[in-house]
């Protein structure tokens, strides 16, 4: 065998070898970017949009009775606070902290329920007024 021969067939196992641990790096990757953002179907709730105790939550209680506590980084809530509106979003658990806060206040005034909690993504102005 000549040297050039040798190289080569060296060069080729290596690459060989290298193969699966890129395979195996490329779908570790992949799993753990779906185990962060897990996806969720987008939920529409249509209410009367009310300011919560918790800052920087709203609140609002659908056609169904359900009650849903609402935040959001991208929908300003605030600006429709007392309207008619129809929010779509994702549900969303609270981390440790926000749920020892959450736990905090509710001993100092009894709630009777957890309410389901929705990342707000949409919202759309149905009226000025809440109301029949």
């Amino acid at each position: 065998m000549s040297t050039t021969t040798v190289k080569s067939s060296f060069w080729a196992a290596i690459l060989l070898a290298l193969c699966p641990l890129t395979l195996q790096a490329q779908d570790s990757a992949g799993s753990k970017m779906a185990a962060a953002k897990p996806r969720h179907h987008p939920i529409r709730v249509e209410g009367c949009l009310q300011k919560s105790d918790e800052p920087g939550e709203f609140s609002i209680t659908g056609d169904d009775g359900k009650t849903w506590d609402l935040r959001s980084r991208t929908v300003k809530l605030s600006e429709h606070v007392g309207h008619k509106v129809r929010v779509t979003g994702v549900r969303y658990h609270e981390t440790k902290g926000e749920e020892a806060k959450e736990e905090k206040m509710e001993k100092k005034g009894a709630e009777e329920k957890e309410n389901a909690d929705l990342r707000v993504t949409r919202l759309k102005m149905i009226g000025e007024k809440c109301g029949k």
